[in-house]
Parts: C-alpha cells; sequence; structure tokens
C-alpha cells in the first residue's frame, strides 16, 4: 500500500509528472484537460486531451489549466489531479488516497499561488503538502549535491517558466524566475509563420517544428521541414517549408531573455561561491534543455562549463520525490 509514501508531483505548465520511491516516475502526460463546456464534466486529461487540441466541436474545449508555472484555473486543476491521480492508482494497483505529497513551486510565485497549489493537492485527500521551490527539486533529481556547502547552479527551462538558481547547503541563494519557457517559444514559431507566410499554423506544429529544426543561437547546418497550416488569404489549407535558420530568429527573443536571468544570477552570486561555478559548471534541465545547440551556445556565451542532466524532463519530478529526505537530513543538522 502506498497510504504513507511520499509521492512527488512535478505541476508543470507544459506536463505533470508523478514519482514514486517505489516505482520511479508512474506518470508522465501533458497538463490538459478536455471538458464538455455545457455540463463541465472532464472527459480526458493527458494525452488523450492534447490529441484533441484543436480537433473538437465547440462544447469540448482542450484547456491547460496551469499557466506560468501556477495555477490559472483552480476548479479545472483540481479535477485534473484527481483524475490523474486515480489513473496512477489503477495502473499501479494500490490505493494512492492519503499520501504524503512533495510538489514543486516557481521560485517567483506568490503566496496567493502556492497557497492555490496546496489546497488543489489538498482537495484530492492528501495528508501533508510540502512546497519546495522548482530549481532545488530539479537540482536534487539532476544528482547535484545540493545539502553541501558548495554552489550548484541550475537553470530549469520548463513550459511556462526557466528558474535560474544558485543552491548551497540546500537553499537558494540566488535566484531568477522569468516567465519565459517552451510555451513562448512556440507562440514565437506561430507569430513568426503568420507574419512572414500569412498562415496560421497550431501549438502543436509549433512545438513539433521546434522540437524537429529549432536551434539556440549557434552556427549549424540549416535543417528544412513542411509544415501544413490554414492560408490567412484564402482560408484554404496551405503547406509551406521552413528553414531552421528562420526558426532560430524567431526564437531569438525566448533565448536571450533566458541568458540576461542567467547573467543577474551570477552577478548577484557571493564571490566565494563563484568560484564552485567556475569548477562545476551549470546544469541545464527542463524540456527546454534539449533544444538542438543550447549546452554550445550557452558555455559560450558565458564561459563556464554547462552541463545537459541525464534525464532534463524527468528531473523536477525525480527531486521532488526525493527531495523529503534531504529536508530531514537538513532540518536535523540545523538542530
Amino acid at each position: 500500500m502506498f497510504s504513507n509514501t511520499a509521492i512527488g508531483i512535478d505541476l508543470g505548465t507544459a506536463n505533470l509528472l508523478i514519482y514514486t520511491k517505489n516505482k520511479g516516475i508512474v506518470f508522465n502526460e501533458p497538463s490538459v484537460v478536455a471538458i464538455d463546456t455545457h455540463t463541465g464534466k472532464v472527459l480526458a486529461v493527458g494525452n488523450e486531451a492534447k490529441e484533441m487540441i484543436g480537433k473538437t466541436p465547440h462544447n469540448i474545449q482542450s484547456i491547460r489549466p496551469l499557466k506560468d508555472g501556477v495555477i490559472a484555473d483552480y476548479e479545472i486543476t483540481s479535477q485534473m489531479l484527481s483524475t490523474m491521480l486515480k489513473k496512477v492508482s489503477k495502473k499501479l494497483g494500490v490505493s494512492l488516497r492519503k499520501p504524503n505529497v512533495i510538489v514543486c513551486a516557481p521560485t517567483g510565485s506568490t503566496s496567493v499561488e502556492r497557497r492555490a497549489i496546496d489546497n488543489a493537492i489538498r482537495e484530492y485527500g492528501a495528508k501533508q503538502v510540502h512546497i519546495i521551490e522548482e530549481p532545488v527539486a530539479a537540482a536534487i533529481g539532476a544528482g547535484l549535491p545540493v545539502e553541501e556547502p558548495v554552489s550548484n547552479m541550475v537553470v530549469d527551462i520548463g513550459g511556462g517558466t526557466s528558474e535560474v538558481a544558485i543552491i548551497s547547503f540546500g537553499g537558494v541563494v540566488s535566484a531568477k524566475s522569468i516567465r519565459t519557457g517552451g510555451d513562448h517559444m512556440d507562440s514565437a514559431i506561430i507569430q513568426h509563420v503568420r507574419k512572414k507566410y500569412n498562415v496560421l499554423i497550431g501549438e502543436r506544429t509549433a512545438e513539433n517544428v521546434k522540437m524537429e529544426i529549432g536551434y539556440a543561437l549557434v552556427d549549424h547546418d540549416p535543417l528544412t521541414m513542411e509544415v501544413r497550416g490554414r492560408d490567412l488569404v484564402t482560408g484554404l489549407p496551405k503547406t509551406i517549408e521552413l528553414n531552421s535558420q528562420e526558426i532560430q530568429d524567431a526564437l531569438r527573443e525566448s533565448l536571450e531573455a533566458i541568458l540576461e536571468a542567467i547573467r543577474d544570477t551570477l552577478e548577484n552570486c557571493p564571490p566565494e561561491l563563484s568560484g564552485d561555478i567556475v569548477d562545476h559548471g551549470i546544469m541545464l534541465t527542463g524540456g527546454g534543455a534539449l533544444l538542438k545547440g543550447m549546452q554550445e551556445w550557452l558555455s559560450n556565451e558565458i564561459d563556464v562549463p554547462v552541463h545537459i542532466a541525464e534525464n532534463p524532463i524527468e528531473c523536477v519530478a525525480v527531486g521532488t520525490g526525493k527531495s523529503l529526505s534531504i529536508i530531514h537530513k537538513l532540518q536535523k543538522a540545523a538542530k
């Protein structure tokens, strides 16, 4: 039985991941809910709901209830969490009632936003809810020695936010959270295609373009990709060819905002810890770490070694699950 077991939840803007100590990552699906607007009933969550985006009749809406790393629609988030945890219980064949839940929140989130996360999870029936900061969870999940008095620098590029933090002895020394992430990159691609080709493409198409031919600001051999959308002049379907250099240009603003956040965090770092960063470098986590050329571009710009975590997308979820033992260890040391 899992009744007294701690589970870690990465309540991400793009994906929701659930981690249990015994099984590791047991759930990893998009944070999307399909609801019937007439009845308010949840029809699908996760992968099934994402498949419906842009392909449903008027009375069925696919909603992403999390925006910029925090809850935008409280009711739907509660329903989504409840449905997803039931899915996990069914999959594992065990009860997940009254678990201890560790969940992460962006560094820049307000107390109201944190309370909304806490309440949404308690509504499912959680026994206790611990909220930890996202970059700390990412650092733990990436295997960094956060409980030691050395500096660990993490850049977590998620769907709604990018979190930059310098962590030492289990706490955040210097941090910056910006509401720029994978979703903003997708929007930039949609805007670019609309402006240049007068063609409207959907969110899923934009995300595929970013994953296939998206590049950080580095020199590369151009790649091309065909995409389909709606011609805004004729209203008819149209196929166009995009190349990686124009997509790189579309992503420039988002990437420069992330770089600026890294520079700001480094400027506020105590000099003693700066030396550690030069030695150990920076750890990239989150889906944005997988953008082609990201590691090379950042190490060129900030002149510090840059590493990508083994499973960047799963780092925060794994870190939330593992954090409880580290929190206990630090609390004992402090007594």
